[in-house]
């Protein structure tokens, strides 16, 4: 399955000061406002290919991360703040430029430190590209507004504008499965609307978050206003309730999310949680393209989505037909060593979720489902699972009932849409419903009723860039990211009066 030994290789003079060779492996350092900081202690970053060693990263100490706090909250966020909006994008196409230009080195971690395939790399590097491209659409949900005071008898001669202005430092917490891609966009919202910026990448993927740092440095980036924090989640609980950080945006599971809510304090939140979506298909959807794109919904990276479908929920006249088609395109996948061109699966992140996800599988039989395909593993490669449950014993099933990463799906006959809803929404999560359909009745009557944050009409879920807005409810997450959406979250309203009484400006009737 692995062709052979996994080496990080990085070819470009410009990373080459931010790591040095010790055994063969780089040891990074890490970006603390412009200073580039190396400690004896380091964490291991591992390839999920063979779940070998391929980086080490600097661990940083209680009062290297102090620094980076004091230095964004009294000077980064004020030093942003007096870059002048069409300078922080022309930083931020300049950004851009350099990803392409360093695009191979990009693609190699991503590979190697996630596991993905070259295609899966380089989409994810062309989302984070065009992410910081469209920043300038950011904009239009920055400006105020001018409020006339003649539409009350206690504001008469009076006015008011309303400005929008940035929090002042947002810690941006991303997971490991897109570590370029959510750390460019967090980056693009808190910094377009001049916010600083602390960024923990996770320790599973913290390369990328380190190597955007030093593009950063080379785009003219105010060096102040960004740090990246290489912490382990019960590191970074410490600093999570510090009210210099004005913004906590976090993308992560739901337990991630709680834990972080309880000890943070009274703070502005955007958070896109745990989801595993459900795809309901109708009587009248054409089974075979339905399959195609919902097969593309449960193994697109591994099942490591937020977005990715764990649920099918498909009306009796097409159930068989549609089951069968899944299995048939299920079997087309191939898993293996991501490197090999001709493998389109690769490795979930680690063992661990290969585990729960066997244990889960295990459950669900238990509980009388029905295993139709997949149910193997290879350490943390697996094959994509697919089972067979009814209405009655799904709802106990470790499987509906808990976001498990990796590439399986619940499959349930449903007789009518009142039983798709009812399934759909039992379900802790709330991020988007896949449809698939004809009859604009019944789909309308499913956009009103499901309780989640987006829904996507004959296609599989998946965010992209954001020019849609994404986000979900219930246990799912808060606020809503996305172009101009996220705006919302990291900068506040304050509000000017002026008083005119008696200066003859108004004469009212």
């Amino acid at each position: 399955m692995i062709r052979d030994s996994v080496k990080l290789e990085i070819k470009s003079e410009i990373f080459k000061h931010v790591y040095e060779e010790e055994e063969g492996i780089p040891l990074f350092k890490t970006y603390i406002a412009g200073n580039w900081k190396a400690s004896e202690e380091f964490f291991e970053v591992k390839s999920p290919i063979n779940l070998s060693t391929i980086a080490r990263v600097t661990r940083l100490k209680e009062e290297e991360v102090n620094k980076a706090i004091e230095i964004a909250y009294n000077k980064g966020r004020w030093v942003i703040r007096d870059t002048p909006g069409e300078k922080r994008l022309r930083i931020f196409n300049k950004v851009a430029d350099l990803l392409e230009e360093y695009r191979e080195d990009f693609v190699n971690v991503l590979v190697l430190g996630n596991g993905k395939t070259r295609a899966a790399a380089n989409g994810e590097i062309n989302a984070s590209i065009e992410r910081l491209r469209r920043t300038d659409m950011d904009v239009r949900r920055m400006y105020g507004e001018y409020v006339p005071g003649d539409w009350s008898s206690e504001s008469l001669e009076s006015e008011a504008i309303v400005r929008r202005e940035p929090y002042g430092v947002v810690l941006a917490i991303t997971p490991f499965n897109y570590p370029l891609f959510d750390a460019v966009n967090k980056l693009a919202y808190s910094a377009v609307s001049a916010n600083a910026l602390l960024l923990k990448p996770s320790l599973s993927t913290p390369l990328p978050a380190l190597m955007l740092a030093r593009i950063l440095e080379f785009a003219g980036f105010p060096k102040e206003a960004f740090s990246v924090l290489p912490l382990s989640g019960s590191e970074i609980e410490r600093y999570l309730s510090d009210r210099r950080i004005a913004v906590i945006s976090l993308t992560g599971s739901s337990e991630t999310g709680e834990k972080v809510i309880k000890k943070s304090g009274i703070k502005s939140f955007i958070m896109e949680l745990g989801g595993g979506d459900p795809a309901i298909v109708l009587e009248d959807a054409d089974a075979v393209y339905a399959a195609s794109r919902i097969a593309l919904g449960i193994t697109s990276y591994s099942g490591q989505r937020c977005d990715s479908i764990k649920l099918i929920l498909a009306e009796s006249p097409i159930y068989e037909q549609l089951k069968l088609n899944l299995i048939e395109e299920l079997k087309k996948v191939k898993i293996g060593d991501p490197r090999d061109p001709t493998v389109s699966m690769g490795p979930l992140i680690s063992e661990d979720t290969a585990i729960e996800l066997m244990k889960g599988i295990e459950d669900a039989v238990s509980k009388g489902g029905k295993l139709l395909f997949g149910g193997e593993r290879d350490k943390n490669y697996i094959k994509p699972t697919l089972i067979e449950a009814t209405q009655e014993n799904v709802r106990n099933m470790y499987l509906y009932n808990k976001e498990v990463f990796a590439s399986v799906a619940l499959i349930v006959e449903i007789k009518d849409l009142e039983q798709a809803i009812e399934l759909s929404n039992g379900r802790r999560y709330g991020l988007d419903a896949a449809i698939f359909g004809n009859d604009i009745n019944k789909i309308r009557k499913l956009i009103r009723h499901l309780e989640v944050g987006t829904i996507y009409i004959n296609d599989y879920p998946r965010h992209g860039i954001g020019y849609f807005p994404f986000g979900g409810r219930k246990d799912s997450g808060i606020g809503r990211e996305g172009i101009g959406y996220a705006i919302e979250y990291v900068m506040t309203y304050k509000t000017v009066v002026y008083s005119y009484k008696g200066k003859g400006i108004w004469e009212y009737l």
